[in-house]
Order: C-alpha cells, then structure tokens, then sequence
C-alpha cells in the first residue's frame, strides 16, 4: 500500500510540475554583426511571420534599404528600388510599396557602425501592439551581404512553447562571398 501511495504522489508531484510550466511571452532574437567595407553591404532585416506567410511584425530594418541615401544633387531613393538585392525577401514580403515613409520609420534603425551582437526581442505582438493569435510563427534574419550575395536565416516558434526554448534557425545564401560571409554569424533565438 505505501508503494503504491509513493508512486501516485511522484505522479501528482510531475504532473503539478509539467502543468505550471510557464509559457514564453517574448522571443528574442541575436547575432553577431560585423561591419562590412564597401558599397552594396551591411543591410539586413528581422521580421516575424504568421503560418499564412504574411508579414506581422517587422523588428528592424536598416534605414538605407527603407529611405536610401542621396549624395549632393541626387534625388533621395529607397534603397531597396536603388539596389534590387537590398534585403529582397523582406522587401517582397512586407510589400514595401504599399508602406509610407512613416510606417517604415516605425522600425528602420541605423545601419551599426561598430561591430557586435545585434539583439531583437518579438513580444507575439503584430505591428500595431495586438498581441498575435496562438499558433505557429516563423522568425526571419536576412542580410545582403554584398550586392547580390544574400544570406537568410529562418526559425519557427509557437506561442504555446515554454521559456528558454532554443529557436532552430536554418540558413540559406544566395551566391557564396567569402570576403563578406561574416557580416552575420551566430544567429540564435531563445522563448522568455
């Protein structure tokens, strides 16, 4: 009797201990960033998407591909429009035309000058602050590394999964650059 008493409270004991595991409220995001000499380098975006593959939040975008840069008498110009393989995949899926200048200004930053880790944090929030339905999201880092050498990072994460859950990023590159291949590096995820 007391054997089996023993074993019904282990089985209370982790059932009570799996049920109050405490769910993530935040995702963040980090990699190393290292500034890139040259022209047609050092652009990269963070987004988030739904199952649907639509757009929910953007995080960050650096400010040459949204408003371009203009030298002396040059009409001023997205970069995105000036340079074709400037972040091409957030680009096509945030469908930048459609944005105005105040909506892309809601998370264009700086491009880094200084070399380091870069960290984003996703609060399951879209972007105007609602905070998303459960389900199934897909995290985006994508970098052009130089011209038409792009390299995107991708990982999924569920508003059910626990805290301190890992993020699995997987990582395709549109043309081998080894001069530029370490502009990003150490792309890592983690459930708060």
């Amino acid at each position: 009797m007391k054997r089996i008493l023993s074993l019904v409270m282990v089985a209370t004991a982790l059932f009570a201990a799996t049920s109050c595991a405490q769910k993530a409220t935040s995702v963040e995001i980090s990699f190393n960033y290292e500034h890139q000499d040259g022209p047609g380098s050092n652009q990269y975006a963070v987004w988030v998407e739904n199952a649907q593959g639509k757009v929910v939040r953007t995080l960050f975008v650096t400010s040459y591909t949204t408003k371009g840069r203009a030298r002396g008498d040059e009409e001023l110009v997205r970069g995105y429009i000036k340079r074709p393989n400037c972040v091409p995949t957030w680009v096509k899926s945030v469908k930048a035309n459609d944005l105005t200048d105040e909506q892309l200004d809601a998370f264009t930053g700086a491009t880094p000058q200084n070399n380091g880790v870069q960290t984003f944090t996703w609060d399951f929030k879209d972007q105007n602050g609602v905070t998303v339905p459960k389900g199934t999201y897909k995290v985006f880092v994508e970098a052009t590394l130089i011209f038409d050498s792009v390299v995107m990072y991708e990982a999924t994460v569920s508003t059910d999964d626990e805290i301190n859950k890992s993020l699995v990023f997987t990582e395709t590159i549109t043309k081998e650059n080894d001069t530029h291949r370490g502009m990003i590096s150490n792309v890592a995820g983690v459930t708060k």
